[in-house]
């Protein structure tokens, strides 16, 4: 019989924690090496150099191209694309009836008035402007309801995507990227985009048909005025350009502060004991108000930058009218112009500065649409962890062997460090092998290999004499339960819990909870295996929360099991509850314990201790304490702690 002792482990620093839940990742802007806080006045310096790494510029240039997002968006609108034609075209009769209302006013004011006045002017006008009301009426809500179909189609779709692809991503996509960053893009700057894409196609199309509408007539009334109306339309153009490049750039930056602030939210709620324990309230205080100032302050440059748009587009309009107004008043003195035609002129002018507005202010909502395209595809191309060979494993007999396995940690170049090292060891089938070892000796690497979180750099890891990457990657992982000292719940039922990945049949869950010395707690409550047990398991012990963990190994009832020191500092009651489970899910499984405490895996089979990465010790516990090694050494330094 093989005694699992329950100890409070310390953590092995190698790629630690990685079944933990995206939540739970760590950024290096926030924290220094070994959790040690930045001092909040340095915080903000340093910030913009760690800029999100899903956000990187779409086409070939170092900025992103409004022709290469189009193209990425092009299979998400190619379903739908009758309907948008149909938006379209309503939106085209929401533009034309705008320049009807001038050409309406021609005809009433140079035939309609006076004793000598058209009976039928007087009348038809009048009926024509209620119909083009009653046209543009109709066709705004069918544009409106037309666009928001397609738009929140194109959101679904997208968002469906993303969580695909982010719930397919590596292991090391999910220790890069913050739960902040992740949540951005797939909740928020997804709708962001689409806000863009439908206000910039309305202004887009309405808008510029409305100013190509207005300008034919215009050039139909006074083809000289309207030339002189156009001159100053490169202008126009080249102010926006200057102001459009510098909004691409401040928006990306505030991308990246609104991130961090929102990690900082993140960090200081999922810590908020430790803030509390070490009064650090004040700190984060500081920290979350010099970066929310930060944000204010590239919050009201974009302002300053996007608010010269419309001012200077007024001005120039108004040089415009003004030259206008004086050749119209000198063309009439010479019969050229009549009263119905300068008024329709005018009208047709000041009726064309909204939509020109619109076209000016499009300029900061589709710059930041462009920054939230830019993560929203940096998600959408992350690479999927690789699928693995075609070969199947209906149940493995439990055989692990590692083949001289080498690994590499970090980026290529100075970063780059060994943290195993032609690492030799074959477990048989039932056997209970305990990795032992100074903290950062690769005992938490080793294992991660296993289910393929990693791919060893050198080396081969076999399952049955098999390598991994032969086998598809779900049918391997269906061989390998791992219970950590890091316990992952879901906000759902205990049934749910248990079976996660799994149907969920109640006889089977309430045999893997009697496995897990758990069934009385369970029954006792009142929806019994219905239960919601909340966020990450709240409203359970943690004695009850790791022997739902155990559970959940029972009821997956896979032949190889991975036991990253699975407790933590419990009473004594719950110690032994935890243990008896634990012996419960070792029987005939293949089992591999990262030892922090070495009392835990006196009874193991066999010990293999690690040191830089390589195996430097193996045997059973009373065949190390005789060589006298580093095991003994570090058996001895626990005791003495112990004893304390």
């Amino acid at each position: 019989m093989r005694a699992f002792t329950v100890n409070r482990p310390t953590r092995d620093s190698n790629l630690d924690g990685l079944q933990c839940r995206i939540c739970k990742s760590a950024r290096g802007a926030v924290h220094g090496r070994g959790g040690t806080p930045r001092s909040a006045s340095a915080f903000p310096e340093d910030l913009l150099s760690a800029k999100p790494t899903l956000s990187k510029p779409i086409g070939s240039g170092e900025v992103s191209s409004s022709v290469v997002v189009l193209r990425r968006l092009w299979p998400y609108v190619k379903p739908l694309i009758w309907t948008v034609i149909a938006a379209i075209a309503t939106m085209g009769a929401v533009a034309a009836t705008e320049a009807g209302i001038p050409a309406l006013l021609k005809p009433l004011l140079d035939h309609g008035f006076g004793s000598h006045g058209s009976d039928s002017a007087k009348w038809y006008v009048p009926l024509a402007v209620i119909g083009l009301a009653l046209v543009r009426g109709v066709a705004q809500y069918a544009s409106g309801y037309l666009l928001s179909y397609v738009s929140n189609r194109i959101l679904l779709d997208l968002r469906l995507t993303m969580f695909n692809r982010m719930i397919h991503g590596s292991v090391a996509f999910f220790q890069r990227e913050t739960a902040s960053t992740v949540i951005n893009a797939i909740v928020f700057e997804v709708n962001q985009i689409l806000n863009v894409l439908t206000g910039v196609m309305v202004t887009l199309v309405r808008d510029s048909l409305t100013v190509v509408f207005l300008l034919g007539y215009l050039f139909y009334l006074n083809w000289r005025l309207t030339l002189i109306v156009a001159v100053l339309l490169p202008g126009i153009g080249w102010l926006v350009g200057k102001i459009n490049r510098r909004l691409r750039r401040l928006n990306r930056e505030h991308q990246t502060l609104t991130n961090e602030l929102s990690y900082i939210v993140e960090e200081t709620v999922g810590g908020y004991k430790v803030v509390k324990v070490h009064n650090g309230e004040q700190y984060e205080i500081d920290r979350f108000t010099q970066m929310s100032k930060r944000l204010r302050g590239y919050s009201m440059r974009m302002t300053v930058s996007g608010g010269l748009a419309q001012p200077l587009t007024q001005f120039l309009a108004s040089i415009a009218l003004a030259v206008v107004i004086t050749i119209a008043v000198v063309q009439s003195s010479h019969d050229q112009t009549t009263v119905g035609g300068f008024v329709a002129f005018v009208t047709s002018m000041l009726l064309i500065i909204s939509p020109l507005k619109h076209l000016m202010d499009v300029n900061q909502p589709l710059q930041r649409g462009m920054t939230a395209a830019e993560l929203i595809f940096g998600l959408i191309d992350e690479p999927s962890e690789p699928e693995g060979g075609g070969r199947k494993l209906e149940r493995a007999t439990g055989e692990v062997e590692f083949r001289d396995v080498s690994f590499m940690y970090g980026a290529s170049g100075p970063m780059q460090r060994q943290t195993l090292d032609s690492v030799s060891f074959k477990v048989a089938p039932g056997e209970m092998v305990a990795l032992a070892g100074p903290s950062g000796s690769g005992k938490t690497t080793l294992v991660n290999l296993l289910p393929r979180f990693f791919d060893p750099s050198g080396g081969k890891v076999l399952v049955d004499g098999i390598a991994l990457p032969e086998y598809g990657i779900h049918a391997l992982r269906s061989q390998i339960a791992m219970v950590s000292q890091d316990v992952v719940l879901f906000n759902d039922t205990i049934a749910n819990n248990v079976a996660y990945g799994q149907a969920a049949d109640a006889e089977r869950v309430k045999a893997a909870l009697h496995a897990a010395n758990l069934w009385d707690t369970v029954a006792s409550m009142p929806n019994g295996i219905d239960t919601l047990i909340g966020d990450n398991g709240m409203m359970l012990s943690g004695g009850q929360r790791q022997r739902l963990a155990i559970a959940r190994a029972v009821y997956k009832d896979a032949p190889i099991l991975i036991l990253d020191e699975a407790t933590s500092a419990l009473d004594s009651e719950s110690e032994r509850h935890v243990q008896a489970a634990l012996e419960t899910l070792m029987k005939g499984r293949t089992t591999l314990v990262i030892a922090h405490r070495l009392s835990t895996i006196e009874r193991a089979d066999r010990i293999l201790v690690l040191d830089a990465g390589r195996i430097v010790e193996r045997g059973s516990h009373r065949e190390l304490l005789a060589q006298d090694g580093l095991y003994a050494h570090l058996h001895r330094i626990q005791f003495q702690q112990h004893a304390a």
